[in-house]
């Protein structure tokens, strides 16, 4: 009997306990796409669909010690970078990509959470610039993020693609400039993937919802799957479009506030369809 390949990814984010983003987000994508999840914690948050009630990162010794374990046993194809609060945990986890030699970096910058609370410290943003964009495959913001790194204002299609190539220049291999938050697309929502030359436009209808909790973290996860399975980077940010899309439009309603996304239907519309 043959051994089955298992494809293995790794996520360094926040906790969430309402479950909807974060580490939670995370490994359910995983799960549902096929991918063994790992995951080293940088910060517990007390949060549920109305808001953050409390931020708690986790200290620098204890996440270095998690990204040790990993290290030097199981072998990540691909790690998802999420909520890391402040520069000294960036810095440790850059030395850490570094010294392990980790591939696939999806980088997605999680600063504001749905409810307005910040997740990630002002001083950090440098420290993001610097040290992680440069090891980054791809960084995948919205639009209010792109907006923090690049210090410009984003109204057009034409800005999403200028910021793009600022992102690209400051060291990401690959920027998806995700549109779920550009009102000015009107009725459509356009994600952009640059690769320094040329840009790849995903198109898809835009759902009027507030079950939209841990989708960025979602989308992001969704692409570390795909990059962990050996997908090129079109196919997997085409098939995190896809898993996305479908976790809005298939609603959980879930809580009183912003509920999260449906990370059961997309393998569940497969199996039907």
């Amino acid at each position: 009997m043959s051994e089955m390949k298992v494809n293995k990814a790794l996520t360094i984010a926040g906790s969430d306990s309402g479950g909807g983003a974060g580490i939670q987000a995370d490994l359910k994508t995983f799960q549902e796409l096929g991918v063994y999840g790992m995951t080293a914690i940088t910060a517990i948050t007390a949060q549920n669909t109305l808001g953050v009630q409390g931020v708690y990162p986790v200290p620098v010794e204890g996440i270095e010690k998690q990204l040790h374990s990993i290290g030097t046993d199981v072998t990540p194809d691909a790690v998802k970078l999420g909520m890391l609060f402040s520069s000294e945990i960036i810095k440790i986890v850059a030395e850490n990509i570094k010294s392990f030699s980790w591939n696939n970096i999806v980088l997605d910058p999680v600063m504001i959470a749905k409810g307005g609370a910040s997740l990630l410290q002002q001083e950090a943003v440098l420290a993001l610039q610097e040290h992680l964009l440069p090891l980054a495959t791809v960084i995948t913001p919205n639009v209010p993020e792109a907006e923090v790194l690049t210090g410009m204002k984003i109204h057009t299609i034409e800005d999403s693609k200028e910021a793009a190539k600022m992102l690209h220049d400051l060291g990401a291999k690959f920027v998806v400039m995700k549109g779920g938050h550009a009102a000015y697309q009107g009725n459509e929502v356009i994600d952009l993937l640059f690769d320094g030359n040329v840009f790849i436009e995903y198109r898809s209808k835009r759902i009027a919802s507030i079950q939209t909790h841990g989708s960025g973290c979602t989308f992001a996860a969704a692409v570390t799957a795909g990059l962990a399975k050996g997908y090129e980077i079109a196919d997997a940010v085409r098939e995190a479009k896809n898993f996305i899309s479908i976790a809005i439009e298939d609603e959980l309603n879930i809580g009183s506030g912003h509920g999260p996304t449906n990370h059961f239907a997309y393998g569940r519309r497969n199996i039907h369809a």
